[in-house]
């Protein structure tokens, strides 16, 4: 019994020690971004490309799994035929992270426009942000090699959180101080302080400044 209990220490400690290296590594091998920042956590494994198009606000910690993708052209290399030749779509990507921002894990960000968010934003695991999509004009061609189309810019403003599971799809801006419930899918912009869930994503809730709580948006108050 004692053993057991020395062994269960020793282990929860090495455990400790091992994420202590991890991280040190982690920060070590961080690439050169298009500034700055202080005090940034990208744990491994990660996927960061392009990372002179990527901005980072100070604080920020993104948990395992993250994908920071600016794509600059499409198809890539692995999404070209081999045997065909596809026309070279080139975009002009930037994402812009505000400070003091977290995501549990498996944040995954794929620009071909803007993709800005802003302070103080919370994300949940497994959250997908994509600027773009796949075209499907042709059911006689996979759709990876088909252009990619939709391309807006995605904003998600200051104080939000996203939910678990959660994909936020081009032209989106989610307003301040919003909540985006898990496994939702975001197919339109979102107002300040709602709540909004569902697939598509819409408003269930809103602050109400009167009274200083949530109400059911059949019930919000008038304006005064």
């Amino acid at each position: 019994m004692l053993f057991n209990k020395i062994a269960r220490k020793l282990f929860v400690r090495l455990g400790i020690e091992i994420q202590k290296v991890g991280n040190s590594i982690a920060k070590a091998t961080l690439p050169k971004f298009a500034n700055s920042p202080r005090n940034i956590v990208i744990e491994l494994p990660r996927t960061i490309m392009s990372p002179d198009r990527i901005f980072l606000g100070d604080d920020v910690r993104l948990g395992p799994g993250s994908l920071l993708y600016p794509i600059t052209h499409y198809p890539t290399r692995w999404m070209q035929h081999p045997a065909k030749k596809q026309p070279q779509q080139k975009f002009d990507p930037k994402i812009t992270i505000g400070n003091r921002v977290t995501a549990t894990s498996n944040l995954q960000l794929a620009a071909f426009d803007k993709i800005t968010i802003e302070d103080d934003v919370l994300f949940a695991s497994n959250i997908n942000i994509t600027g773009g999509l796949h075209g499907y004009e042709n059911a006689n061609v996979p759709y990876k090699y088909q252009k990619i189309f939709k391309v807006s810019p995605i904003i998600i403003k200051q104080g939000c959180w996203i939910g678990q599971n959660a994909v936020i799809l081009p032209g989106v801006t989610i307003g301040e101080l919003t909540i985006v419930g898990a496994n939702s899918v975001v197919t339109k912009s979102i107002p300040d302080r709602c709540i909004a869930v569902g697939s598509p994503a819409r408003v269930i809730k809103k602050w109400d400044k009167n009274i200083q709580q949530w109400v059911s948006v059949t019930t919000v108050s008038s304006p005064t």
